[in-house]
C-alpha cells in the first residue's frame, strides 16, 4: 500500500484548486458523459468537478495568501491488494470497495490530529476520485534505464484514489495541516497545533484495508518493514529477520495443518519439526544489507553461557 500526501500534483496548493481539480479529470477527456468517473466524498458519489472546486477554495476563511489551502492525499493499493479485491469483488466491485476504503481513510485522517470537534471523515471537507492509469515518472527505474519514457501508461491493473481535502474543517474554523510533524513542547500545545503523525496514518491504511477486505499481509509488505530496512540499525533489522522467519515458520505449519498430504517434510528437522538451519543461508540476510553467515546468530541463552564462562 502506497500512501502520501502532498501538496498537489500541479505544484501548488496555495492558490484555487481550479488546476488540480482539471488534471484530476484527464481520465474523463474523449469519454462519453454517461461514462464519466465522478468524484465523491462520504455522503455523495455522484459530486461534479465545478462542486469539488467552488467547495475547497471557499473553504480559506482567514487563511493567508501563502498559506496551503488544501492537500492531496495519494491512496496507491499494490498489485498483491488489487488482485484481492479483483478475485473478492470482481472488476464491477473493485471501484466501490476502494471508495468505501477512501471514507474509512479519511476517518482515520482526521482522528489523526487528534483535535477537538474534528472525529471523522464527516468533520472534513474532502473530495476522492478513483483512477485507473498511472503514468512513468523520471524517477521509475524503467525510464532510468531508457525502458520507458516519462508520461507512458504504465502496465498492469493500476487502480488508485486521489482525495483532496481542504486545509479547514468542515465548518471553516479548524485549521488542519498533515505538514505539522511537530510534537510541540508538551501535550497541550500540541493538542492546540494539531500535530499529524504521517507514518500512524500510513500504517493505518494497512490495518483498514487488511480488516475490511480479509487481506493477509506478508511482514515483507509492511511500512514497519521498510522503514527498518531504511533507518533501522543492524540490531533493529536482526529483529525484524527474526520476525520473518517465525512469521513464516507459522504460515508453513498452519499451511501442514490445514493440507498435510500435500506437505513435503523432507526438509524440516524430525526432532522439532522447524525449517532446518540450512534454509537461512546467507543469501536470506542480503535482504537487511548484511554481511553474516547464519551460524553467526547467536541465541541469547548461549551468549549468556558464554559471559559466565569468561568470569
Amino acid at each position: 500500500m502506497f500512501i502520501n500526501i502532498s501538496a498537489s500534483e500541479t505544484g501548488n496548493n496555495k492558490g484555487s484548486s481550479s488546476a488540480l481539480v482539471q488534471y484530476l479529470e484527464k481520465e474523463n477527456k474523449g469519454r462519453h458523459r454517461s461514462e464519466h468517473e465522478a468524484w465523491f466524498n462520504g455522503g455523495d458519489r455522484s459530486i461534479q468537478p465545478h462542486e469539488v472546486r467552488m467547495a475547497i477554495d471557499g473553504n480559506i476563511s482567514k487563511l493567508g495568501k501563502n498559506d496551503s489551502k488544501f492537500f492531496l492525499i495519494n491512496l496507491s493499493p499494490s498489485s498483491k491488494e488489487l488482485a484481492h479485491l479483483l478475485v473478492v469483488y470482481g472488476e464491477e466491485g473493485l471501484k466501490d470497495q476502494l471508495k468505501s476504503f477512501a471514507e474509512r481513510m479519511m476517518d482515520e485522517y482526521a482522528r489523526n490530529f487528534k483535535r477537538e470537534g474534528v472525529k471523522s471523515s464527516a468533520d472534513l471537507l474532502w473530495f476522492a476520485k478513483v483512477e485507473d492509469q498511472r503514468y512513468y515518472r523520471h524517477t521509475d527505474k524503467a525510464v532510468k534505464e531508457g525502458i520507458r519514457k516519462v508520461g507512458d501508461i504504465k502496465e498492469g491493473l493500476q487502480t488508485h484514489v486521489q482525495i483532496i481535502v481542504s486545509r479547514k474543517d468542515i465548518t471553516g474554523r479548524i485549521k488542519l495541516s498533515p505538514q505539522n510533524t511537530s510534537k510541540g513542547s508538551n501535550a497541550k500545545h500540541s493538542a492546540k497545533l494539531g500535530q499529524f503523525d504521517r507514518k500512524a496514518f500510513k500504517q493505518s491504511g494497512e490495518h483498514v484495508f487488511d480488516t475490511m477486505f480479509g487481506f493477509q499481509r506478508n511482514l515483507k509488505d509492511t511500512v514497519a518493514y521498510a522503514s527498518v530496512m531504511k533507518n533501522g540499525s543492524i540490531a533493529d533489522k536482526l529483529d525484524m529477520f527474526a520476525s520473518c522467519n517465525l512469521a513464516r515458520e507459522l504460515q508453513v505449519d498452519n499451511q501442514i495443518i490445514q493440507q498435510p498430504e500435500r506437505d513435503d517434510l523432507s526438509s524440516r528437522s524430525p526432532a522439532t519439526g522447524n525449517m532446518q538451519k540450512e534454509e537461512y543461508s546467507t543469501s536470506v540476510f542480503s535482504d537487511f544489507g548484511l554481511n553474516i553467515q547464519a551460524d553467526q546468530i547467536v541465541p541469547e541463552e548461549e551468549k549468556r553461557k558464554r559471559r559466565i564462562n569468561k568470569r
